[in-house]
């Protein structure tokens, strides 16, 4: 491979799903995925109705031994937006687990990813949402992630 294919992408005001989806594809065809401020990403449905979904998930217990902590879940931004594109990966098959390897997530934007040219897909803007929503980051901080919000 000469000339390795970098996708930068901002999540700011994007559709998590929608986003994940236009992402997961672009692994597939062999890009690699950087994507900043995955704490500005939104999810789509009133933000109580949301909040509360992911905090049922945190209570889920496994069947052999329910006295012990449940399944490990998903608290910071990163991990959040991580699984939302895994599970849209054939993640199972070589070829899935390859992609997943191409994709990198950032909270904020890094110093060294400064002066780069971001992509935002117009498909996955929040803009076009016609209720309420919520920013992962709010999600992550109710779930108990204690990066906080820094800007």
């Amino acid at each position: 491979m000469s000339e390795e294919k970098i996708l930068y992408v901002d999540a700011s005001n994007q559709v998590l799903g929608r986003m994940a989806s236009i992402v997961a594809k672009k692994l597939l065809e062999g890009y690699k995925v950087i994507i900043v401020n995955s704490e500005k990403a939104v999810l789509s449905g009133e933000r109580n109705r949301v909040i509360e979904g992911y905090k049922n998930i945190l209570k889920a217990k496994t069947h052999r031994n329910p006295e012990k902590s449940g399944i490990k879940r998903p608290r910071s931004p990163v991990t959040i937006m991580k699984r939302a594109v895994k599970r849209m990966l054939p993640y199972t098959q070589p070829k899935g687990r390859e992609a997943l390897k191409r994709l990198r997530i950032f909270v904020g934007t890094p110093e060294s990813l400064k002066g780069k040219e971001f992509v935002r897909f117009k498909e996955a803007d929040a803009s076009r949402l016609k209720r309420g929503f919520v920013y992962v980051g709010e999600v992550a901080t109710a779930l108990g992630w204690k990066g906080g919000l820094n800007e």
